[in-house]
């Protein structure tokens, strides 16, 4: 899967495991432990197929439970290889994903909190939740707010169906995204992440894919906003 990237043209992958409580009960130390163990194999002498550059973040549940964890700095931003330190942070852009995002105002608020705490937010898949299936207008306020949206190329391909791929186009149109990823769980997944990045050209251009694909992503990797 990760030499499929790389001749996707993806120079950096970042590894977000699920932090969900119930379903993915990860730990941060957990998750740590088996990134490190499994770029050891990557990068051992008999692998040598050309691989991205890895990283490791979290894909954080928006519950009670994992809100706390993220207030004590027990969370897994993107921050390159800082994420693997010992120490705990308040820093750093921060993948959430949630059940659903209704209703907005107390969603809204913890995310004002978040970003109070230090952290960038930035939301996993917008085009997959039902509110912006409703009102895809509604991402201008979350953009004015400054919190991030990632799209998850696939949709474009109607990986999450009809519904999720008109919103993801919607949301292109309004430039809601700061960055897109593969969100690749499996190697057939890499011919429908394709699949997307060639949607996004022929509708909206390179320059578009370029800041997608590798403007947004830089900033975002180092805790900015791309849209600030």
């Amino acid at each position: 899967m990760l030499s499929g990237l790389y001749e996707l043209g993806f120079s950096h992958v970042v590894a977000t495991p699920h932090m969900r409580p119930g379903t993915f009960d990860n730990t941060p130390e957990d998750l740590k432990r088996g990134y490190r163990q499994t770029e050891a194999e990557l990068r051992s002498p008999v692998n040598s197929v050309p691989l991205p550059e890895l990283s490791l973040g979290s894909e954080h549940f928006f519950s009670s439970e994992v809100l706390e964890k993220v207030f004590r700095g027990e969370a897994l931003p993107y921050d390159g290889q800082r994420v693997l330190s010992p120490e705990r942070r308040l820093t750093g852009t921060l993948l959430l994903e949630f059940h659903d995002m209704s209703p907005l105002g107390p969603i809204e608020s913890q995310l004002r909190r978040i970003q109070a705490a230090g952290y960038q937010p930035l939301i996993a898949h917008p085009e997959r939740y039902l509110a912006f299936w409703k009102k895809p207008s509604l991402a201008e306020r979350f953009v004015e707010l400054g919190i991030c949206f990632l799209l998850d190329t696939a949709a474009l391909s109607g990986k999450y169906g009809a519904r999720s791929k008109k919103a993801a186009l919607q949301l292109l149109e309004l430039g809601a995204y700061a960055g897109a990823c593969s969100d690749a769980h499996r190697p057939s997944d890499i011919p429908l992440v394709a699949q997307g990045m060639a949607t996004i050209e022929s509708l909206f251009g390179s320059a578009e894919v370029d800041f997608l694909f590798r403007q947004g992503p830089t900033e975002l990797l180092a805790g900015k906003n791309p849209h600030f």
